[in-house]
């Protein structure tokens, strides 16, 4: 029968492991678009435009993300 600490850290551990999986979860660009900009509006940024493009159409643009489960890009622009 095993000890009940070993019992302990492997629940643990696998309690850790399954959150942090949770937090890397792929977002929808639309959810991921509206948190950046909640943030960039909180720190008093104006003038931008951030859009999601497909991977190769990036262009000159700066990436600040990533989503769709890795299909498409969140590309930042000052207006």
């Amino acid at each position: 029968m095993p000890k009940p600490t070993l019992l302990l850290a492997t629940a643990t551990a696998t309690t850790l492991l399954l959150t942090q999986a949770a937090q890397a979860a792929p977002k929808p660009c639309d959810e991921l678009k509206a948190e950046i900009a909640a943030k960039l509006d909180e720190k008093g940024v104006k003038g931008y435009e951030i859009a999601a493009v497909d991977n190769d159409k990036v262009g000159d643009a700066k990436v600040i993300g990533s989503c769709d489960a890795g299909t498409k890009k969140l590309t930042y622009v000052r207006k």
